[in-house]
């Protein structure tokens, strides 16, 4: 493909919003309101905004490898979307590779300054200071790995120029786009106060004093000019070049909570290739991000859990099957409270986790009529360090999902990430840089006893995100989804495999679906969805704490079959599916 033939055309082929896509009429629905289904022949993208779907389908349609539009797709999220991901943070990616029929995990989590120590967030006292304090500015940023895994990936498999993918970002940015009513919104809450606290994300966020109004059209020349020097030079502009200076400049010069990163660890950054972590679930292989994720691990023990008790006796409206799920949703959650971090820290006990002997051991503190004490303990897997002790931070809902699927049959699920919603407030050179670090545990120990996520040099704080790959009984590549949400994240994603996997559900119906969640603590029950009906018959099972909330999923899915591709886009926020 010549490099002009990407660049000519790019812009009038982002107007035509619906080119590519076949839309179906809308489906039954019981989340708060629906969106249409949609399918394609041979590919497909679903992301968080139409204009990134659009993009990617352009790449897949001039003959790119689904990792080309992923990079692409990334670039522009990071534009249109900036509370949510950008190369200014990280991303977990799971790859299914048609040639060899494998999956690759590449981990481009941020890390810790080496400079850190088990006491970053300590107050003078040696406590440990409270979560919004310590978000804002340069102390809560890790060394990003978002662009990292963007190159590595590329080296990899991409066939299309890279600087080819980062064009329509580029031309974005410098002419403009349309600001959604989801960031306008966003700015009217506590990610758009911790802006106000900087002066160049406040110039650029609140022009005049007044935040972005949904329908304005916003130029980010800075970032077109970043995007440009890494299309030239590559992600060296960013790790030891003028970029990453400036990435290190502002946070330890951040006029609130200076930080340590320091140009060292930029020049040292390394994407990890991970063994990906698969198990089995009612003959399907589920396939996902090992630590520092949480995801694939938690996700699949939830279950493993459910797999003990037979759900086809019941209807997805039943009440019982989501009693089991929150049972399920506990237990999964005190494990990985007390035994997942950075692998290469900390001993995380994978193959105890995921013991059949084990798992059924804790099936059998499930009871249909009644609820475990919360919060529930930890068990013991086997090859399990019982001097940890459980760590019960949550990270926070700043992230973005993006599914896809190319000609070739190769996937890609990604999760990509700032963190909290606009991260840690920075904004240099027209990207946000991520407070990834308050993912850690902002205590060190407790009770005498060392807590598995707490900071270290070097290491990779803990994450959610569950970018998931899923086989089918016949061995055959079947879905590939994942979600935002923050710790929630891993309830949202097991939630919709189990609509997929025991209720035959559409992909578009299993994103709809009222959610409902556990992290081993209240019960999360989605606001304005069939499921308030919940409340009492889970009360009467012993759910004392229940709590109606606005659950903001991003859950994308598609879904292979023999005839095509079927896609599902969350309603709750503005993504969409594109393909041809």
């Amino acid at each position: 493909m010549k490099t002009s033939s990407a660049i000519l055309g790019c812009l009038m082929w982002i107007l035509s919003i619906a080119v590519h896509a076949t839309e179906l009429q809308p489906e039954a629905t019981t989340a708060v309101e629906d969106k249409s289904a949609f399918t394609a022949r041979t590919e497909m993208v679903v992301a968080a905004h139409p204009v990134a779907a659009d993009v990617g389908a352009r790449v897949l349609a001039e003959g790119g490898h689904a990792i080309d539009a992923m990079v692409a797709v990334q670039m522009v999220l990071n534009l249109v979307e900036p509370q949510s991901s950008g190369i200014g943070g990280g991303a977990f990616l799971v790859l299914h590779d048609a040639d060899t029929q494998t999956v690759t995990t590449l981990d481009g989590r941020e890390t810790a300054p080496m400079d850190a120590t088990p006491e970053l967030f300590f107050d003078a006292d040696g406590v440990p200071r409270r979560w919004p304090e310590v978000v804002p500015g340069g102390l809560s940023v890790g060394t990003p790995g978002t662009l990292a895994l963007m190159a590595e990936a590329h080296a990899r498999y991409g066939r299309i120029p890279w600087a080819d993918l980062l064009a329509p970002a580029i031309e974005l940015a410098a002419d403009g786009f349309t600001v959604t009513p989801r960031l306008a919104n966003a700015l009217s809450g506590y990610g758009g106060e911790r802006l106000k606290q900087f002066p160049e994300a406040r110039r650029y966020f609140f022009p005049d004093g007044a935040p972005l109004e949904a329908g304005e059209v916003l130029r980010n020349q800075s970032f077109a000019e970043t995007l440009s020097r890494i299309a030239e030079e590559g992600p060296d502009a960013f790790y030891t070049g003028s970029i990453g200076s400036a990435i290190v400049s502002a946070v330890r010069g951040s006029p609130v909570n200076p930080g340590r990163l320091r140009s060292s660890d930029l020049n040292d950054y390394r994407v990890v290739e991970r063994p990906a972590v698969c198990s089995e679930y009612r003959d399907h292989r589920i396939c996902g991000m090992g630590p520092p994720s949480s995801g694939a691990l938690t996700v699949a023990q939830t279950l493993a859990l459910l797999e003990q008790f037979d759900l086809s006796r019941y209807q997805w409206t039943d009440v019982e099957p989501w009693h089991l799920f929150i049972e399920a949703s506990k237990l999964a959650y005190a494990d990985r409270n007390r035994y997942i971090a950075d692998s290469d820290f900390v001993s995380v006990p994978v193959a105890g986790l995921l013991d059949l002997d084990y798992l059924a051991s804790r099936a059998a503190l499930i009871s249909l009529d009644s609820a475990l004490e919360t919060p529930t303990e930890a068990g013991q897997p086997p090859g399990s360090e019982w001097a940890l002790v459980s760590d019960t931070d949550r990270e926070r809902a700043g992230t973005s999902h993006v599914s896809i699927v190319d000609r070739d049959g190769n996937a890609v699920s990604l999760t990509t990430t700032i963190e909290s919603g606009f991260g840690s407030g920075l904004l240099v050179q027209g990207f946000l840089l991520n407070n990834e670090l308050t993912d850690f545990s902002l205590a060190a120990s407790r009770e005498g006893r060392p807590i598995a996520n707490r900071v270290e040099a070097g290491k990779r704080p803990r994450s959610s995100m569950a970018p998931t790959i899923v086989y089918g009984p016949d061995g055959r590549l079947k879905y590939v989804l994942g979600s935002p949400g923050g710790s929630r994240i891993i309830n949202y994603v097991a939630q919709t495999l189990v609509g997929l996997i025991d209720f035959g559900m559409t992909p578009q119906q299993a994103v709809n679906f009222g959610r409902i969640a556990s992290r081993n603590g209240a019960v999360d029950i989605e606001e304005n969805t069939w499921s308030d009906a919940w409340r009492t018959a889970l009360e009467s099972r012993g759910h004392e704490n229940l709590k109606v909330r606005n659950l903001n999923s991003g859950l994308h899915v598609i879904e292979v079959t023999e005839s095509g591709l079927i896609g599902g886009a969350d309603p709750r926020r503005e993504g969409v599916g594109r393909g041809r």
